[in-house]
C-alpha cells in the first residue's frame, strides 16, 4: 500500500507539531505501508531542530513544492511578533500593541483557515498529477495548519482517492481561535470549511475521545482515535538533578498560567526553609511574558532556571534528569480534548508528573490509568501544594519515582500498527 502524507511540519521543524507523523512514517514500512511525504520546500518554521533530520529514513520518498507564506512577509516588519503568533503565543488582549492587533486581525480574517492557505491551489494541481502517475492508494492530510485539509478536499473532488483527515488539534474550538479577532463572516467561513472537510473525508482521525465526540455532532463519517505517543529515545541514562527541580518542557503560553501553582510554591518557599534551599523551577521552551510576570509577582524569580528552546534530544535528557515534570493545559471547556504530546514522553521518563488543567480533561484519565502522577484543577491550590510537599519529602528520602503501568499501549510502534489497520479498512 502506498500512502501520500501531506504535512506542513517536517524536520528540521522543531516543536510538537512534527513528532506525530515523523514517527508514523518511521514505522509504517514495517507494517507493509509505503509512505510518501509531501512538504513545503521553503517553510517558515517558528522553531527549528536540525537534530530531527537524523530520524528521517533515507528510504522515504519526500516530495517538496514551494510555498508562499504571509509570515515570511510579516517578519520583515516584526520578526518577533510574527514568530510568536505563528507558534500560537498570543499576548494578553490588554497588553497587545497596535501592530499585534493588526497582525491578528489580518491572520484571522484575510487568511482562512490560516496563513498557509496560499499553498492549497498549487498543491492540488501538482498532487493530482503526482497521485495518478505514482499509483497512490490513500491521501492523509494533517492539521494544523488546517489549510492542508483543503488540499485533501481539492484532491477528493478531482480524483477517486481515499482520504483521511488527521486533526492533531481541533479547528474552530482550538484555544487561540477566539483570539483571532474574527468577523462574523470569517467565523462562518471557518465553520463551513470545517464541516465540509469533516463530511467529505472518507475517515476522520483525531487524537482524543473528546474531539471525536465534538466532531460526531458535525458529521456521520467514521471517526477514529489514535493518540500521540512515545518513542524509544537513544539517550544515555541521566543522573537526577541535585536540586528539587520542577520542569516544564514546551511552550508555556499566556493562557497556561496557573496562579494557584505560583501561589503554592510561594507559600512553600516561605514556610519551608529546606524547600526554599533546594527548589528550582526549570523552564524549557518558549515562555510568554504573562507567565514570567506571574512568577515574578509571586517572588519566585530567584528560583527560575529559564533555558529557552533546546533541541528535542536535550529536552528529553532534561525530562529524565528532573525530579518532577510539570504539565499545564488551558483552563477552558474546549481544551478538555487536548492531550499534550509531551505527556507521553513525560510518562516514560520515570519521573512523577504534576498536571494542571480543565475539569474533565482527557489527559487526566490517561494519567490515572497509567499511574503516572497527580492531576489538579486550576483552583485546587491546596492539592497542588500538598502534592509538591509530598514529592519533596520523597525527594529528601531518596524515594521519589514514578510507578507507571500499561505504557506499552502508547508506544509509537503500537500506535502505528493501529494506523496501518485503519488504512486497510478505509
Amino acid at each position: 500500500m502506498k500512502v501520500l502524507i501531506v504535512s506542513y511540519y517536517w524536520p528540521p521543524a522543531g516543536g510538537p507539531g512534527v513528532q506525530r507523523w515523523l514517527k508514523f512514517v518511521k514505522y509504517l514500512p514495517s507494517f507493509g505501508v509505503q509512505p510518501v511525504v509531501y512538504i513545503p520546500e521553503n517553510p517558515t518554521y517558528p522553531l527549528v531542530d536540525e537534530g530531527l533530520l537524523a530520524e528521517v529514513s533515507p528510504d522515504i520518498t519526500i516530495v517538496k513544492q514551494r510555498i508562499t507564506e504571509p509570515y515570511a512577509w510579516a517578519s520583515m516588519f516584526s520578526k518577533g511578533n510574527t514568530k510568536k503568533i505563528s507558534s500560537g503565543i498570543i499576548p494578553d488582549k490588554k497588553k497587545q500593541s497596535a501592530l499585534q492587533r493588526i497582525m491578528l486581525w489580518v491572520r484571522g480574517n484575510l487568511f482562512i483557515p490560516d496563513a498557509r492557505v496560499l499553498w492549497v491551489k498549487p498543491s492540488v494541481k501538482f498532487l493530482t498529477k503526482y497521485i495518478q502517475e505514482n499509483n497512490i492508494d490513500t491521501v492523509i492530510t494533517t492539521g494544523p495548519p488546517h489549510s492542508l485539509h483543503l488540499i485533501g478536499l481539492g484532491m477528493k473532488e478531482k480524483l477517486d482517492v481515499r482520504w483521511i483527515a488527521d486533526f492533531r488539534d481541533p479547528w474552530t474550538t482550538i484555544g487561540y481561535h477566539k483570539e483571532l479577532k474574527l468577523s462574523a463572516s470569517a467565523e462562518k467561513k471557518h465553520k463551513d470549511l470545517e464541516k465540509q472537510v469533516l463530511n467529505t473525508a472518507d475517515t476522520v482521525l483525531v487524537t482524543s475521545p473528546t474531539t471525536k465526540k465534538e466532531f460526531e455532532a458535525l458529521t456521520t463519517k467514521p471517526i477514529a482515535v489514535i493518540t500521540n505517543g512515545y518513542d524509544v529515545e537513544n539517550i544515555a541514562k541521566q543522573p537526577l538533578d541535585d536540586k528539587f527541580t520542577l520542569a516544564h518542557i514546551g511552550s508555556f503560553l499566556s493562557e497556561r498560567n496557573p496562579q494557584a501553582l505560583w501561589q503554592a510554591i510561594s507559600e512553600l518557599v516561605t514556610e519551608n526553609e529546606a524547600f526554599a534551599q533546594r527548589f528550582e523551577l526549570k523552564l524549557i521552551g518558549a515562555v510568554s511574558r504573562e507567565v514570567l510576570d506571574s512568577i515574578a509577582q509571586n517572588g519566585l524569580n530567584n528560583y527560575v532556571n529559564n533555558l529557552g528552546y533546546v533541541p528535542h534530544a536535550e529536552a528529553v535528557a532534561h525530562q529524565r534528569r528532573s525530579q518532577v515534570l510539570l504539565l499545564v493545559e488551558i483552563d477552558r471547556e474546549e481544551t478538555k480534548c487536548i492531550i499534550p504530546g509531551k505527556l507521553f514522553e513525560y510518562m516514560v521518563s520515570d519521573r512523577p508528573i504534576l498536571a494542571i488543567g480543565p475539569d474533565g480533561a482527557d489527559f487526566a484519565e490517561i494519567m490515572r490509568t497509567t499511574n503516572t502522577g497527580v492531576f489538579a484543577l486550576y483552583n485546587e491550590k491546596q492539592k497542588i501544594k500538598d502534592t509538591l510537599l509530598k514529592y519533596f519529602t520523597e525527594y529528601q528520602n531518596n524515594s521519589l519515582k514514578a510507578n507507571a503501568i500499561g505504557l506499552q499501549y502508547y508506544s509509537r510502534k503500537n500506535l502505528t500498527g493501529q494506523l496501518a489497520d485503519l488504512l486497510r479498512k478505509v
